[in-house]
């Protein structure tokens, strides 16, 4: 029996080496419209990096600071928002992606870059939710073209980012419950309630 295994061990070996690497976090990209509520778009990212360390389980999206009509005349206050675990669960996940180490890092130094400690500001045309995710989808490796009139339509966009890029993503277009359900890493993903 050992003989049999020693006999295999070097084809398993070459099996396994010419296996490509694979990339172990995935970020997943999401929209929330329900009814009358402020439109937004987010992304999630879990997994565990290459290069080690533990788990990650992360959710953000940047908004207004404060959502009032004068978010409607100009730039005002901005903040990343850390997306609450029931505004995940009322969001719809539009697809997903494995992301490098590399893009990891690259998707984490953008949360700071947009941070209140930057000082940015938030505006409805030119900085807001959607310019987000957009270049957290470019710093995954995404193919991104901005559609000026999706600018306010978070859903409608991250839809025309999946059809940008067919075979590169794996769309999901579900609603949370069901994607949650089938990502076990993902269960829990946001904060507070």
């Amino acid at each position: 029996m050992l003989r049999r295994i020693a006999r295999l061990a070097p084809f398993l070996l070459l099996v396994f080496a010419a296996l490509p690497a694979q990339a172990r976090v995935t970020i997943t990209f999401w929209s929330y419209e329900n009814g009358g509520d402020f439109p937004h778009a987010f992304f999630t990212i879990h997994g565990v990096p290459d290069r080690g360390g533990g788990p990650v389980r992360l959710s953000y999206g940047f908004t207004a600071k404060a959502v009032t009509p004068a978010i409607l005349l100009g730039s005002v206050p901005g903040k990343i928002d850390l997306t609450t675990k029931g505004y995940v669960a009322k969001s719809l996940a539009h697809f997903a992606t494995p992301i490098s180490d590399e893009q990891y890092d690259a998707v984490v130094r953008l949360v700071s870059e947009w941070n209140t400690k930057g000082g940015n500001s938030y505006n409805v045309n030119n900085r807001n939710c959607v310019h987000f995710v957009a270049e957290a989808m470019r710093r995954s490796g995404l193919r991104v073209t901005i559609d000026k009139k999706l600018i306010k339509k978070p859903r409608s966009f991250t839809r025309s980012i999946a059809a940008q890029n067919v075979g590169r993503v794996a769309v999901i277009d579900k609603p949370s419950v069901p994607y949650l359900a089938a990502t076990p890493a993902l269960v829990g993903v946001g904060v507070g309630k």
